[in-house]
């Protein structure tokens, strides 16, 4: 556990990307995918766990494709995750006494839901809460991917390497099994979803607010295929190697996977309670 009091990493706002559509849910629920539940609790609730462990508890949230979901979620998050008592039927302005009751269960949050257009790219979403983003550094990440990866090293590995942007690099298994067989075709063995050479962005990625200025180029600009390239062909982009656990819930197969590991023992559970 990395408990946010165990640490001194300051406390960089978090962009979290979370106003695409989710095509690949369409068909297995109506509810945001962001806002399905691992565990009776929305997956963006558990990255949002995951970087206030850390000390980050600074979230601003790029809103899109529904976006009115996502607003009464945590408009209504108090009532709904809290105890209280409300006086009702008293004289006066007709709105009820709400009293909240107990410890919440995490540090005290900070969230902007900012409305970023309903077909934005990424980048272009991200750089339209420039304004909200009140630092040097910020965090990016999705509102749909959980890991174990150490944020406080990641941080540390971005400011002694100096560069402009730091992406999580995670490795996943071939969804197959891989059957192997000599040049006559004499198979020899299987591998059950063998790990892949590969190392593929698993967000958690860090960036200086110079990138900001490469992102406000209209409404059109794509992170991974615009702004990552170009990052990288100025050599100011590097990798933090993660060979911890990272899944990303994009269909509803995954959700069973994450409900799966949850009811067992959930790696990317840092957060202390």
């Amino acid at each position: 556990m990395y408990g946010s009091r165990k640490t001194n990493m300051e406390n960089i706002p978090v962009v979290i990307v979370c106003g695409g559509e989710g095509t690949r849910m369409r068909g297995s629920t109506t509810r945001k995918k962001e806002l399905v539940e691992v565990g009776g609790r929305p997956i963006l609730w558990h990255v949002m766990r995951i970087f206030a462990a850390h000390g980050s508890n600074r979230f601003i949230l790029t809103l899109g494709y529904g976006a009115d979901q996502i607003r009464r979620y945590f408009l209504e998050y108090e009532a709904m995750n809290r105890d209280v008592t409300l006086q009702l039927g008293q004289s006066g302005n007709g709105q009820p006494n709400i009293a909240y009751h107990g410890v919440p269960a995490h540090s005290p949050w900070e969230v902007s839901l900012v409305d970023t257009g309903l077909h934005t790219e990424k980048a272009s979403r991200i750089a339209r809460v420039a304004q909200y983003i009140q630092a040097d550094r910020f965090f990016v990440a999705y509102g749909d991917d959980v890991s174990d990866v150490n944020l406080t090293k990641l941080v540390q590995f971005h400011r002694e390497h100096g560069k402009l942007a730091t992406i999580t690099a995670v490795q996943v298994n071939l969804q197959y099994g891989v059957v192997e067989a000599d040049e006559a075709g004499l198979v020899n063995g299987f591998v059950e979803r063998p790990l892949l050479p590969y190392w593929i962005n698993g967000g958690f990625m860090l960036f200086e607010r110079p990138v900001l200025e490469m992102m406000a180029d209209g409404d059109n600009v794509n992170l991974e295929t615009d702004i990552l390239p170009q990052l990288a062909a100025q050599q100011q982009l590097m990798i933090y190697r993660h060979d911890g656990f990272w899944q990303s819930m994009n269909t509803m197969k995954d959700t069973m996977l994450l409900e799966k590991i949850w009811q067992q023992n959930p790696p990317w559970k840092v957060w202390d309670v």
